[in-house]
Order: C-alpha cells, then structure tokens, then sequence
C-alpha cells in the first residue's frame, strides 16, 4: 500500500467548501487481506500517517472492509467523520490551519488533539515532517 503526499493550508471557513489536491494511491490485495484480517479479529489497525489514512479510507466496501485498489483521491476528512479502516494512528506534529491537523483532530477528537499540541508547544516537541510523532489510540 502506497501514496503520494501533499497538504496545503485551508482557507476557507466553511470546511465541506476546502478542495482537496488529489493523491495517488495503490492498495495491492494482499495488504487489503491483511488489514481485513486484522479487523476480523478485532485487532488495532494502525495508520502511518495522514496520506495512509486517506488512503485506506478511499478504499472503503460496501460491507466496511478494506478493497484492493488504486488510483486518485481529493478524500477530505474533517469532523464529524466516521471512520471504517483504522482504529489507530501514527502521525507528526502538524502545522495549524491545515487539512493535516483537521484530520488528526476528527480521529482523536479536538480536544484531546488540542491538548496533545499544547503539550507539544510547552514542552518543545519538533513539528512538521521530520519532527516527533503522536500515537493515537
């Protein structure tokens, strides 16, 4: 499973009007059978990552199991999302006022995100790509 990443600032106040740029991504059948594998037996599924988590989410049956997939993807997730694949993320520090950090905040909830950031600020956490992670659970 794979794609290409791209996030840009929102600029608009009303968020079902942002305009996502649209992504690459492959999903082979052998990483669907696993991951479906994984939520048949109840087990964490976790996100690397923003890009993997629409990714997967783009990807979603009818029956809310992972499909074998690929191609293009403009998926914006904000609040109030229900998600389908993973119950789980890894992601980094994210700048404000981005779909990135939109994202974050409708998986772990805005206020247990917010307070994760102030953390992050007062204890002096590095953001954007390269800098530290969160686990989300």
């Amino acid at each position: 499973m794979w794609a290409l990443a791209h996030s840009g600032s929102i600029d608009v106040e009303d968020l079902s009007k942002h305009k996502m740029d649209a992504e690459y991504y492959s999903i082979t059948e052998k990483a669907a059978n696993t991951v479906n594998k994984a939520k048949d037996s109840n087990r964490r599924v976790c996100a690397v990552g923003t890009t993997s988590m629409r990714t997967v989410e783009s990807s979603v049956s009818a029956t809310g199991l992972l499909k074998p997939s690929e191609g293009w993807t403009n998926l914006f997730i904000y609040p109030p999302y229900d998600f389908s694949i993973a119950n789980s993320m890894i992601t980094n520090f994210h700048l404000p006022k981005t779909s990135l950090i939109i994202m974050v905040a409708a998986f772990g909830g805005f206020e247990l995100i917010m307070e994760a950031y102030q953390e992050a600020i007062k204890e002096k956490y590095r953001f954007f790509s390269y800098g530290d992670a969160m686990l989300i659970i």
